[in-house]
């Protein structure tokens, strides 16, 4: 594929395309200085630059009539699809149609928002947008940002900030932690206290490149340190670990209450004030005003508020008695 000489291009401004358009659409300076709304004098001088940069007089008067050179006659089909190309891509107006929209759309999750949302989400895309395909993946908290700037992402949800002069976003839900573990293995006795949750070892989640996970400035916070045997990036692996291994799993509460029961653990408080981020969900601005995304992103927010709830209410975390 052959690159752009920008440098040489600049001194083609596109008003002089426009102006060869109309004077090989008229035949006349005067009728085409008429359409495009210009006095004579400038017609003459959008007439006089093409003729200097093409090396070629465009338009030669024979008789009473102006006539276009062979090399204007050979330009000119291609210069007006060229026209209209642009044309189109700066002034289409037609509506975003979720029903004839076809696309991926890529999207960075943290922690269990991506179990929480995407069910619901694909159903209902299905139904009102068949055309628009998910890819999904896990995203650190400190890589989400660089991966909507570069277009590896076009939305983020999950504990993640947004700057206002790059990004935008809007929040969701506050997020809230619940550990769980085998009765049979660990036996710190409930209600379990911090010393019981602090000496023993741990299994958590992370996405990047420490072991104490997506709860290590929540610790550094509370002035406290876990010794975690298992740092691993998907949940349901911290959740079979802890079913056969003498250790305390720290998850999302919703993931701990959904999920924990079915690997026979006990589910509990967590007997610190560790707080995490809000969940949000957070976009480059350069991708603000796309159609396709505005709507997505209105579509996203009511049903990751619905699952949320609804997990809350069928399934909130209780201290054992």
């Amino acid at each position: 594929m052959r690159s752009i000489d920008h440098f040489n291009l600049r001194s083609f401004d596109l008003n002089l395309l426009a102006a060869f358009d109309a004077l090989m659409t008229e035949r006349s300076v005067t009728r085409a200085a008429q359409r495009l709304k210009l006095g004579q004098p400038a017609m003459s001088h959008a007439l006089s630059t093409p003729r200097l940069l093409l090396d070629d007089e465009v338009l030669v008067r024979v008789g009473t009539a102006m006539n276009p050179t062979a090399k204007a006659i050979a330009l000119a089909p291609r210069l007006r699809e060229l026209l209209l190309q642009i044309q189109n891509t700066l002034t289409d107006g037609k509506p975003f149609d979720p029903q004839s929209e076809t696309r991926i759309v890529r999207l960075g999750f943290s922690s269990e928002l991506e179990i929480l949302l995407l069910p619901r989400l694909t159903a209902y895309l299905q139904a009102h947008a068949p055309g628009i395909s998910l890819l999904t993946r896990s995203v650190a908290r400190g890589d989400a940002h660089r991966m909507l700037d570069n277009g590896e992402l076009d939305l983020a949800i999950g504990c993640f900030d947004y700057e206002l002069e790059r990004h935008c976003g809007t929040p969701l839900f506050e997020q809230s932690l619940a550990c769980c573990f085998n009765p049979d293995l660990v036996q710190p006795g409930l209600p379990l206290t911090a010393a019981d949750y602090i000496a023993h070892p741990h299994a958590l989640m992370t996405l990047k490149d420490d072991i104490q996970g997506c709860l290590s400035e929540a610790l550094a916070r509370a002035g406290k340190a876990l010794h975690v045997v298992l740092a691993a990036s998907d949940f349901l692996t911290v959740l079979a670990t802890a079913a056969e291994a003498p250790v305390i799993a720290t998850l999302p509460a919703r993931m701990a209450a959904r999920y924990a029961p079915r690997f026979g653990l006990t589910v509990a408080e967590i007997p610190l004030d560790l707080r995490l981020p809000s969940v949000a969900l957070v976009w480059s601005m350069q991708n603000d005003r796309d159609p396709a995304l505005a709507w997505l992103r209105a579509q996203v927010v009511p049903l990751l508020q619905a699952a949320s709830a609804s997990e809350i209410a069928r399934s909130s975390v209780r201290q054992p008695s």
